[in-house]
């Protein structure tokens, strides 16, 4: 246990570490005094509640996954870039739970704007789809499209939830290669037959 040297950015790495351990809504301020050798009022001066630490390990997650993905993009493009966006996305999930779970937590708006890892995200992800020639508001489903589906298979896989013998990767390639068949043949918007 270590008492000096507190900062926001410590408190918020050492936060997302137990959150890894425990469980995102596990962690707690009274845990994170204990793990420094301080008493809870000493991390006040650092971060403003729990809600603050929270917001700040979705950034510093946030930060960390899209960094992954960016690496496995580069140079990529079409099939093999989304490919490459699932697996890092996916791998991120199931090794760093307590992480991945801050990156699904609403965000107070005021904070989005000014976020560089967000704003990153969005320009890597936003960039990965317009090679399939998506463009507003097509991109916004798309993105929610991606989101939804990687989420949910990984939400499913990590806590156990596919009982079938098939193997679990195996399903996620078939996953993966269906949502670039339906990219490559999206619905745009203004081209939906009314009738």
């Amino acid at each position: 246990m270590v008492r000096a040297g507190l900062s926001p950015e410590r408190i918020t790495a050492a936060a997302a570490d137990l959150a890894d351990e425990v469980g995102f809504e596990n962690v707690t301020l009274s845990a994170l005094a204990r793990h420094f050798g301080v008493k809870d009022a000493s991390l006040y001066s650092h971060v403003r509640s729990l809600k603050d630490l929270r917001t700040r390990m979705a950034f510093l997650a946030g930060g960390e996954l899209i960094d992954r993905i960016a690496t496995a993009v580069a140079g990529r493009a079409g099939k093999d870039a989304l490919a490459a966006f699932a697996g890092a996305y996916r791998e991120f999930a199931l090794e760093h739970p307590g992480r991945y779970a801050a990156t699904q937590i609403r965000i107070d708006q005021s904070l989005v704007a000014g976020s560089p890892e967000l704003r990153r995200t969005a320009e890597i992800t936003y960039g990965m789809l317009r090679a399939y020639g998506l463009e507003e508001p097509d991109l916004t489903d798309a993105v929610r499209l991606l989101r939804s589906t990687f989420h949910g298979y990984c939400a499913l896989e990590a806590g156990g939830g596919f009982g079938a013998p098939r193997e679990v990767r195996r399903s996620w390639d078939k996953a993966v290669d269906a949502l670039h068949i339906a990219l490559e043949h999206w619905p745009r918007e203004g081209t939906h037959d009314d009738d």
